[in-house]
C-alpha cells in the first residue's frame, strides 16, 4: 500500500506534470472505483489543474472553478503516468485499469488496481472534507507543528498496542503497515508494547523515529518517477517485508507475525529483548 512518503512523492510528481494543464477527459473503466456521483465525474473536464495536495494517503487534484478529484490508492492501487496516452477509449474488462485522466497535451495518467479486492477509490467533491476518510484524519506527522508534545498528547489515554496506534489514520495520518514496522524498529520498541506504558524517554525515541523514518523515506522518494516509487520504497525498508533476512543493525534474523490479511516484521534483538513474538492472531510475548 502506498503510504505517506510515496503519496507525497506522487503529489510532487503530479504537481509538476499537471498544474497549468486542462483535464479534457476522465474515463472510468471500473465503475466500482467511483465513490461519489454528485458532482459527476465529468464535472472536472474542461478545468485547469491549479494545485495538487496530499491528505494522509489521499491525493487531491484541485481544479480552477471545478471540483476536487480525490483519490485513495488503497492496498493495491497505483498511478501510471504516460507522456502519450493510447488513442481511443479503454475497454472495460477484467484488467487492472480502473480510471484514465487525459490532458489537453495528450499526456495523462492511469489508475490501476491489482488483485480481486477492489478498494481503489475516486471522489469528485467540492471540498475534500466531504470525503469521510479525509475528514477523520489525524494530524500529519511531518507538519511543522507536529512536535513531541503533540505526539504525547495523542497517545495519552490510548489503551492499545503501538503498532495499531501508529496505523490509525484518525490518530496520525499517513502511516501504514510498512512504515509502522520501520518506525518501531528505529525506536527499538515491540509492536505490541502498550501505548499506556510509554515513559517520557520512550516517547522521545518514538517521536524521533517517526519523524526521521518518514523524512528520510520522503527524501529517497523525491524526484523518483512514479513508476519506480514501489521499488524505491522496498529498497529503503530495513525490516518490513524482509522476514528471514539479517537485521541491518544487529544481524539477528528478522521475524514475522502473520494475521488473516496482513503481517508485520520485527527484529527480536532490537525490539523485544531477544524474545520472538508468538505468530498467531492474538500475538503476545512467548513466556
Amino acid at each position: 500500500m502506498p503510504e505517506l512518503p510515496e503519496v507525497e512523492a506522487l503529489k510532487d510528481f503530479l504537481a509538476e506534470h499537471l498544474v497549468g494543464h486542462e483535464i479534457v477527459r476522465v474515463l472510468p473503466v471500473a465503475i466500482s472505483v467511483l465513490k461519489t456521483y454528485d458532482p459527476p465525474l465529468a464535472a472536472v473536464e474542461g478545468h485547469e489543474v491549479t494545485a495538487v495536495h496530499r491528505h494522509g494517503k489521499f491525493l487531491d487534484l484541485v481544479t480552477d472553478g471545478g471540483p476536487h478529484l480525490v483519490t485513495h490508492l488503497a492496498r493495491a492501487g497505483w498511478l501510471h503516468w504516460k507522456d502519450k496516452l493510447p488513442d481511443g477509449a479503454p475497454r472495460p474488462g477484467k484488467g487492472p485499469l480502473a480510471l484514465r485522466v487525459a490532458l489537453e497535451t495528450g499526456a495523462g495518467f492511469d489508475l490501476t488496481e491489482a488483485g480481486t479486492q477492489k478498494r481503489l477509490a475516486v471522489y469528485v467533491v467540492q471540498d475534500p472534507q466531504q470525503v469521510a476518510g479525509v475528514a477523520r484524519l489525524g494530524p500529519d506527522p511531518l507538519a511543522d507543528d507536529f512536535d513531541e508534545a503533540r505526539l504525547a498528547a495523542l497517545l495519552k489515554g490510548e489503551r492499545r498496542q503501538l503498532k495499531g496506534a501508529l496505523r490509525d489514520q484518525g490518530l496520525i495520518a499517513g502511516v501504514g503497515n510498512a512504515y509502522s514496522d520501520e518506525i518501531l524498529h528505529a525506536a527499538r520498541m515491540s509492536p505490541f508494547k502498550p501505548t499506556s506504558s510509554l515513559t517520557p524517554e520512550e516517547t522521545t525515541r518514538l517521536y524521533e523515529a517517526l519523524r526521521t523514518t518518514l523524512t528520510e523515506a520522503v527524501e529517497r522518494s523525491r524526484g523518483v518517477a512514479a513508476g519506480r516509487l514501489k521499488a524505491e520504497k522496498k529498497s529503503g525498508l530495513r525490516v518490513h517485508g524482509r522476514t528471514g533476512e539479517p537485521c541491518p543493525v544487529c544481524g539477528d534474523t528478522v521475524r514475522e507475525v502473520s494475521f488473516s490479511d496482513s503481517s508485520l516484521q520485527y527484529c527480536p534483538t532490537c525490539q523485544t529483548g531477544g524474545k520472538p513474538l508468538a505468530d498467531r492472531r492474538l500475538s503476545r510475548l512467548l513466556k
